[in-house]
């Protein structure tokens, strides 16, 4: 995939094992940790990232700085068709940033070939759970390590 172009923002591919890419899961992480107690890494491998079916992407300004990133992952077998996006975040609020960042993780799913899309957000993150619903996810029952999880919202969209 070449970058994808947005108003303000040039999104593009990224090895998520990179010194930018990892500078931006940091502050998700930390924002993740203070508002949930939780900071989701454990369930994200940067190294899986060069798997077939996967995509890391970067969100950079117009003086090349990271501002945001997302990655796609497809769910494990019983699932096919279906992709799983991770570390979505975006330093910029309010700017169009995470709705260009989700637009450019949804082509990428769709030309990889996946039907749906799958996440989870902690049901705390009212904004991230906000922004997604506005975007036309839907809530779906929990899948695998939120399953039965009360404080776990999973959401879903067709593509």
């Amino acid at each position: 995939m070449s970058g994808i172009a947005a108003p303000r923002w040039r999104i593009e591919p990224c090895d998520a094992r990179s010194e930018d890419a990892a500078a931006l899961m940091d502050e998700l992480n930390a924002l993740l940790a203070a508002l949930s107690g939780d900071s989701g890494a454990a369930r994200f491998d940067p190294s899986r990232m060069q798997s077939t079916g996967c995509a890391f992407l970067v969100a950079r300004d117009g003086q090349g700085q990271a501002q945001g990133c997302g990655a796609l992952r497809p769910l494990p077998e019983g699932l096919p068709g279906t992709a799983e996006i991770k570390r979505m975040y975006a330093r910029a609020r309010g700017q169009g940033l995470g709705a260009a960042l989700l637009a450019a993780l949804l082509d990428e799913a769709r030309r990889l070939g996946y039907r749906r899309v799958w996440l989870e957000t902690r049901r705390v993150n009212a904004r991230a759970l906000a922004f997604y619903q506005h975007q036309g996810f839907t809530e779906i029952p929990g899948y695998g390590h939120y399953a039965g999880r009360a404080d776990a919202a999973c959401l879903g969209l067709a593509l």
